[in-house]
């Protein structure tokens, strides 16, 4: 008996796992609000049933694909920071890492256009806040301690950043796709130069 549970187990998160990978295909493709449930079950073969046993509406199944996009770009994020030899250089290869993927049009269109219309601003704001806020304190925290920043009021510190961050990604997801290098330097110069306005040590 338990090993039929465990083969419905694994069943059951592999159609939850098809669901989100159709679902992100079909939301980068067509929107948010030109994607339906039956579209994306259809795209798997399977039933309506199967979608809203795992997802009670089209909001839930994007609010998956937008978590899962968020995780990526986190994992990414640190990971290319993880590379680096001192905190300042940890938080410029941070800072690459973040720009290159908001070039990526999966990412892009989900996280910086098509969560605005799905999730609404205030909803979109506190889900941003929830993934990259925390990161963004903990990298300047990491600065302030290495004594690279000095110990500026960590919260506007960390919220004028996040916003710097925020207003890169929505630019670069808006940009065509023959402009998204340039917009990414563009940003990457700039913000680059702000922070290191704010640096002890000179470069």
């Amino acid at each position: 008996m338990s090993a039929v549970k465990g083969r419905r187990a694994r069943y059951s998160e592999a159609t939850k796992a098809a669901l989100v990978e159709a679902a992100t295909r079909r939301f980068a493709e067509h929107g948010f609000a030109a994607t339906s449930l039956e579209d994306v079950a259809a795209d798997i073969e399977a039933s309506r049933g199967a979608v809203y046993h795992h997802f009670e509406s089209k909001l839930a199944l994007f609010q998956a694909v937008f978590e899962q996009q968020e995780s990526q770009m986190i994992s990414m994020v640190i990971e290319a920071a993880a590379q680096a030899a001192t905190p300042w250089e940890s938080m410029e290869a941070a800072l690459e890492a973040f720009l290159s993927h908001c070039c990526e049009p999966v990412y892009g269109r989900i996280v910086w256009k098509e969560a605005l219309i799905a999730l609404g601003w205030q909803r979109w704001k506190e889900c941003e806040e929830k993934y990259a806020y925390g990161m963004i304190e903990e990298f300047l925290t990491n600065l302030v301690d290495a004594d690279e920043l000095p110990p500026l009021p960590r919260e506007p510190m960390a919220r004028i950043t996040f916003q710097l961050l925020g207003a890169a990604g929505l630019a670069i997801a808006e940009a065509a796709p023959a402009d998204k290098a340039q917009t990414k330097a563009d940003y990457a110069l700039v913000i680059n130069r702000i922070l290191a306005g704010t640096r002890r040590r000179p470069r």
